[in-house]
């Protein structure tokens, strides 16, 4: 019945509604299936109902649990942080992979499976402890990512939102890296305008604000704007990050940033005219330029 009374989507429905349930019962799906024909109290079913009515409302199930996953790591989340993507996950593969090549090994990470091109592309740089700030860190979910899989990493992660900022220390200490990243309130890159980083990595909004009522009413009533929307073309933050980077950046450095679609043209007169040199784009599973690389040289 709960599942009918999410919409018109019956696998999603289901799934939903069974996480819900087991959210109010603090149990796990094992406990579920053993135990699928007990009644639930009264303020059981009360606060599921309640659950449910967020849902059918279209408020993200990642909200209402106050969790999600994330490279295999577990973050909380709330409506001051943008839901991570698994599309965001191109981009952190992407960081490990030239984090390999910058310093000859990752724990980890099997530098002989990275890409031919890539190790075409990029050369061999000394062996060292790569300084990685990561601009707009929202949940935390690229930093910690990366600190979890990077240990020798010194790592920053800016954002301008204090909330999110509280929420990316708190996934820090969940995932126990919380010693090796540095959180700084910032306006993308201001706070360490007088520092130089290695790489850096960045999923900056990029929607435009025209394409606002094409997105589900899950991400645009319910998630930040801050974080979705850069003006007309969705470029706004884009064109101020990446001179803002090259400023920032060693030589030798990467910088890395998820895009949106039909941005890449766009995006790679951006990097040229701020000097970067060697713009590669790696495509998401739907064949879409997703994630912009270039180095300064």
């Amino acid at each position: 019945m709960a599942r009918l009374w999410l919409g018109p989507h019956p696998d999603r429905a289901r799934h939903d509604a069974e996480l819900l349930l087991l959210h109010v019962l603090g149990k796990n799906k094992g406990w579920l299936l053993a135990h699928g024909g007990e009644e639930l109290s009264g303020d059981q079913a009360d606060s599921y109902l309640a659950l449910l009515e967020r849902r059918k409302d279209g408020e993200p199930i990642q909200y209402i649990l106050g969790e999600t996953e994330f490279y295999g790591l577990p973050f909380r989340v709330t409506p001051d942080v943008l839901i991570p993507r698994p599309e965001t996950e191109h981009l952190v593969e992407k960081t490990l992979e030239l984090a390999a090549l910058l310093n000859g090994f990752v724990t980890g990470h099997d530098f002989s499976r990275a890409e031919e091109s890539t190790k075409q592309t990029w050369a061999l740089a000394p062996a060292g402890s790569p300084r990685i700030v990561d601009v707009g860190a929202g949940s935390g979910a690229i930093a910690v990512a990366l600190a979890h899989r990077l240990p020798a990493a010194r790592i920053t992660a800016l954002d301008a939102s204090p909330a999110a900022l509280a929420i990316a220390s708190e996934n820090a200490i969940r995932n126990s890296v919380s010693d090796r990243i540095r959180f700084l309130e910032s306006d993308l890159l201001a706070a360490v305008a007088n520092e130089r980083f290695e790489m850096v990595v960045s999923n900056p909004p990029y929607v435009a604000i025209g394409d606002r009522d094409s997105l589900s009413v899950e991400v645009r009533e319910h998630e930040p704007a801050l974080a979705l929307f850069a003006g007309d073309d969705g470029l706004d933050l884009i064109r101020r990050l990446v001179p803002a980077a090259f400023a920032v950046l060693e030589q030798g450095g990467f910088l890395l940033m998820e895009i949106g679609y039909g941005q890449s043209d766009a995006v790679a007169e951006l990097l040229r005219n701020a000097g970067f040199a060697r713009i590669e784009f790696v495509p998401d599973l739907q064949g879409i330029p997703r994630v912009a690389c270039v180095r300064k040289l």
